[in-house]
């Protein structure tokens, strides 16, 4: 009988896949986004120094977002990593879709991020 593979495997070797060309510097550091059932998550990451300058999520008590796993939260989130970037001095950023695909949550962040004025 053949077992098949988990998406979540399949997602994690597409992620480290990506994660061989994708790195975060100082001066573009790396946007990445999680997203589970509930919630979905937007860090970003300076690689080489291996510290996340700005984080948001939809479990964050300031965003008052009441579903976490809906487009409209993760357009919240994405707004709000933005704002939190263009204050730190962070311009550009490299994406990192995290082996998902670019559609739904994962999308709408990226252009309400984008709509806010970071780069990428």
């Amino acid at each position: 009988m053949i077992k098949k593979t988990s998406r979540n495997k399949l997602r994690k070797k597409r992620h480290y896949r990506v994660r061989s060309k994708i790195s975060g510097t100082a001066e573009r550091p790396r946007l990445n986004v999680f997203r589970s059932n509930k919630h979905i998550y937007a860090q970003i990451i300076d690689d080489v120094a291996g510290t996340t300058l700005v984080s948001a999520s939809t479990r964050d008590k300031d965003l008052n977002v009441d579903v976490g796993g809906n487009a409209e939260a993760a357009r919240i989130v994405g707004t709000a990593i933005a704002k939190k970037a263009l204050d730190k001095g962070i311009t550009t950023v490299a994406f990192d879709r995290a082996g998902y695909l670019y559609h739904g949550r994962v999308a709408k962040l990226a252009e309400a991020a984008r709509e806010e004025g970071l780069k990428f």
